[in-house]
């Protein structure tokens, strides 16, 4: 039978790993999947767990491939941390002031990130692995991915999908619209690793 003394050491060990771990700096190993697409477009990163949210959010529109010209934000645990500009108009706290260390408990936790809320790209953060921090090591890098990113402002889920079949068919009516719009051909398929990671070396 558990005695109280031994309830009381074992709540203050697990409280003492918590603060062990919110002190030493971690890397979190991310899958990160646009919503309702499919075939899914995904990213797998690495991030030190000192990385805030705002951080977080260049490093996402980095290797996603968006262009940051518009509004986010994060949910966790139904809390909603974004841009202190738009504080003002929406609950929620400053994402710049608020790291993934005290917000990721273990592996399989999964944070919601959207961005530009009118064509609303929600994406799936899912923390894949806790790892060491390696020193020689850059942070954040890229480690995988599949498929380009949609083009901003193509009208979200659908819109995309419409912008993908004009593009496809030369016969369609919205075809050289659509070509101008984008500048040339869109590759859905295309993901270049070498590139997003020299997006990321930008990174300060």
């Amino acid at each position: 039978m558990m005695t109280r003394c031994t309830r009381w050491l074992r709540k203050r060990r697990k409280e003492e790993v918590r603060a062990q771990r919110s002190i030493t700096p971690v890397v979190y190993q991310m899958k990160v999947t646009l919503k309702g697409i499919q075939p899914p477009i995904w990213r797998r990163i690495q991030v030190a767990s000192t990385t805030t949210l705002a951080q977080l959010h260049r490093v996402i529109q980095r290797v996603m491939g968006w262009e940051g010209s518009h509004l986010y934000q994060f949910v966790v645990g139904g809390r909603e941390y974004s841009d202190p500009n738009m504080l003002e108009e929406r609950e929620g706290e400053d994402a710049r002031r608020v790291t993934l260390a005290t917000l990721v408990r273990g592996e399989k936790d999964k944070l919601l990130y959207e961005y530009d809320f009118g064509d609303s790209w929600e994406h799936e953060l899912l923390v894949e692995k806790i790892l060491p921090l390696e020193k020689a090591k850059r942070y954040p890098v890229c480690l995988t991915g599949k498929r380009a990113c949609p083009p901003e402002d193509c009208g979200g889920i659908w819109g995309y999908a419409e912008f993908l079949e004009a593009m496809h068919d030369p016969q369609h009516p919205e075809h050289e619209e659509m070509m101008e719009w984008v500048g040339g051909e869109f590759d859905p398929e295309g993901f270049d690793l070498d590139e997003v990671n020299k997006n990321l070396e930008s990174l300060k």
